[in-house]
Formats: structure tokens, sequence, C-alpha cells
């Protein structure tokens, strides 16, 4: 087998062991807030301890991954923080709707990533439209027609959290040209703290009854450490379209944890809508994108790039 099939291979496995850690997100998420941890204290927790170990282990056994040049730190900053209020927003919506719902809504950001991609470099299709349509429809039978009407609140915000999970993407894989992805985890995790955490300390603070079970808090911080590493390793090796079309197997996680350990249920008209969401993922990987160039020198990202890597940085170049 060559490298290169190597190298595709790390990537989807990569790709599909972080849909595995982001299914089981909304999970263990529901799960610490019904225990009494409020939204904002769940994701400023998990996100800032996920940094620090991460920050931990580099410092201890991989220093030279605390290098990175001018432009990534500023791409990392930026996608950190985009992704920090989306991860908000997810946390607030995943209080409203159920882990199962959330979910599937959440689940659009292939499409929205489709988008970004496509204004970076050519303009919308006509199978874009088509997806669009299939998608909106999907969301109305999945959340307008079910008794009793749905949380719009709830679903405006969890396709907020969609639609800045997507866009942080595209930036990621411009700086994952030229730095590790262990790098790009570890200062986008940092750049999502200084977000989060602040945002919780202003406008929250609350904490749970004394003797309340961290245990899915816990889980969640491992989730989202392992989730980021595998999902910017994939990213790295396939680009941000391939990468968000694997993710879709997230799905399947959330959605059968859900119903044996939270006792989410979907109804038939529901699950139509779910299928309709599928379809127009799927369709996705119809689209007439050219292929991704990494170090494509036009389009609005083309600014997060170093200008000339040196040829003796600390993880090589290139890696």
């Amino acid at each position: 087998m060559t490298r290169k099939r190597v190298g595709h291979a790390a990537g989807i496995g990569s790709a599909l062991a972080s849909a595995l850690f982001l299914g089981l997100t909304p999970v263990f998420g529901k799960q610490a807030i019904a225990l009494g941890f409020s939204p904002l204290a769940v994701v400023a927790l998990r996100t800032s301890m996920a940094a620090g170990l991460l920050l931990l282990l580099a410092a201890i056994f991989r220093r030279s991954y605390l290098f990175i040049y001018p432009a990534g730190l500023l791409g990392c900053g930026l996608a950190g923080a985009i992704n920090g209020i989306g991860s908000i927003l997810y946390y607030l919506a995943l209080q409203r709707l159920s882990a199962s719902v959330g979910q599937l809504l959440y689940s659009l950001y292939p499409v929205f990533v489709a988008g970004w991609l496509i204004l970076d470099r050519q303009p919308l299709s006509r199978l874009t439209w088509v997806r669009t349509g299939i998608a909106l429809a999907g969301i109305v039978l999945l959340t307008a027609l079910v008794p009793g009407g749905a949380d719009w609140v709830g679903v405006a915000l969890m396709l907020g959290a969609s639609l800045l999970y997507a866009l942080h993407l595209p930036i990621n894989q411009r700086v994952l040209y030229d730095i590790p992805a262990p790098t790009v985890t570890l200062y986008t995790l940092l750049a999502m703290s200084a977000v989060v955490a602040p945002a919780y300390l202003l406008f929250d603070q609350q904490m749970p009854s004394p003797g309340t079970s961290w245990q899915p808090l816990l889980a969640l911080t491992l989730v989202t450490f392992l989730s980021r590493l595998t999902l910017f390793a994939g990213l790295k090796r396939l680009g941000g379209m391939q990468t968000s079309l694997l993710g879709l197997s997230e799905l399947f996680v959330t959605l059968a944890i859900g119903h044996l350990w939270l006792g989410d249920r979907l109804q038939m008209i529901q699950w139509l809508g779910a299928l309709l969401l599928g379809v127009s993922l799927v369709l996705v990987g119809f689209e007439k994108i050219s292929p991704e160039r990494r170090r494509a020198r036009g389009g609005w990202l083309s600014w997060i790039r170093a200008s000339e890597v040196p040829p003796n940085i600390p993880w090589g170049p290139h890696d």
C-alpha cells in the first residue's frame, strides 16, 4: 500500500473515530444538564478541562507541539472563538431539545460546510438549492409537524451552532496544511476556552448542589479531548468536505444511545424528516466542487498561511 493510501486510510479512521466521540457529546451533555449543571457551566468546564489536559500533556511529553507561527495562531484563535460561540448555542439548545432531535438538526453542518467552501471557491449550484429545499422540508417534519409543536428557540439555537461549527472547519483546514493536528487542537481549544469561560463567569456562575455526580461532565471532557484530536487528524488528511460527510455516522451513535440510555423516541413523521435530512446530507457528495487546494492562494481564507515556513521548525514542515 502506498504512503498516500495509508495516509488516506488513517484520515478515514480518524474521522470515523471523531464521529463516534462526537455522537456521545449530546448524551453526556444532556445527562450533565439533567443533573443540575447549567448549559454555560457544561460548555465552560468541559472545554477548559479538555484544553488544560492537552496543554499539560504537550508541555510534559511533546513541547515541540507548542510552536505555532502567527498566522496559524490567528487562524486557530478565529476558529476557536467561532466554535466557542457555537458551543454555547449548542448546549443552550440541548437544554430545550432531546439529544436525538438536537443532533439531527446539528448534523446539517456538512451542508453548511459545502456552502462555506463554495463561497471560498465557486457560486452555489442547482444541486445546492435542491439540497437546501430537501433539508428544510426535513426540518419542518422533524420539528413543526409533531404534536405539541416545536421549540423554535431551541431549533434556531441548534442551527446556529451547526452553522458556526461548519465555519470553523475550513478555517482550521487552512491552518492544518503547515501545522500538526495536536497543535491546532490545542490552540483551538484554548481559544474556545477564552470565549466560553468568560461567558460563564459573566452571565451564569451557577453550580449544581453539593453531592451532584460529575461523571457525565468528566466523560464529556474526555470525549471532547478525543474528538478534537481525531477530528483535526482526519481534517488534515481528508479536507473539510469528506471529514464532515464521514462525521454523519455520529447520528447513529446519538440515536442509538439516546434511545437505549435516555429513552428518546422519534415519531414516524420525525423519522421521515430524519430521512430527508439524510438524503440532503448524502447529496453533498455529488456537489461539483473543485478539488480542495490546500495551498490555494485565492479565496476568502487565503490569508491563513505562513509567508515562509522555516525548514527547521520543531515538528518539521508539512508534518
